[in-house]
């Protein structure tokens, strides 16, 4: 069972999601927060597997609470993704930047909402090659001031091309396919170099591959 918690400042909104989720026999809400310092808290209560975040609320913003609960070793199962009425903005970016295992546009079509929480709650990224390539285009092109990512030096080769194709969006089939390997393999490598990379997600780890320069905004994709 997936439980999910919905964190939105618009009732209409919570009320929206969680009638799809409701309808579903394998996913679960079990709590609703009306800004992101109560969600913070109930994810601290319930560890779900799935926080559905809006970006910008009271109190406290998605940015924020993503922030917290990334940083809480208590909630290291828990995966965020935020909400957002505008696309690709600054926040969206800084909220991977924090640790959101993606991110949804709120007029996303039902079938896809649906096929994106049971994504998220598997700890794949919700990041489509096409996504990818604009949010990189848009802000990792950008100076950001954070500086390159640290650790690449400990990856093996392979691990390093295995992260390289993450960055561009591939699953682990197309990665295993592209690397000639199984895609138990594939999952492998990429389990290895986040750990070692200290990445909570495959979402940070296209952050750390761009931030770095192991890809360019500006290579061909696959």
């Amino acid at each position: 069972m997936i439980r999910v918690v919905l964190v939105d400042d618009q009732s209409l909104i919570r009320s929206g999601f969680r009638a799809l989720l409701d309808l579903e026999d394998d996913i679960e809400v079990v709590g609703e927060a009306g800004d992101g310092l109560a969600g913070l808290a109930l994810a601290g209560e319930h560890l779900p597997d799935i926080v559905l975040v809006d970006i910008r609320m009271p109190v406290m913003d998605g940015v924020e609470m993503t922030r917290r609960v990334a940083a809480d070793p208590a909630l290291a199962g828990v995966h965020v993704v935020v909400l957002t009425n505008y696309g690709l903005d600054e926040y969206v970016f800084d909220a991977l930047r924090a640790g959101a295992a993606g991110f949804l546009v709120k007029d996303i079509v039902p079938e896809d909402f649906l096929h994106a929480v049971r994504v998220a709650a598997r700890g794949d990224a919700l990041l489509a090659p096409s996504i990818t390539r604009r949010l990189i285009d848009r802000y990792v092109s950008e100076p950001s001031g954070t500086g390159a990512a640290t650790g690449l030096e400990e990856l093996t080769n392979r691990e390093r091309e295995a992260v390289a194709l993450v960055a561009r969006g591939l699953s682990n089939d197309e990665i295993a396919d592209r690397m000639v390997i199984s895609p138990m393999t594939a999952k492998t490598h990429v389990n290895r170099a986040m750990a070692k990379l200290r990445a909570r997600d495959r979402a940070q780890l296209v952050v750390l591959a761009y931030e770095s320069g192991l890809v360019s905004p500006r290579t061909p994709g696959p």
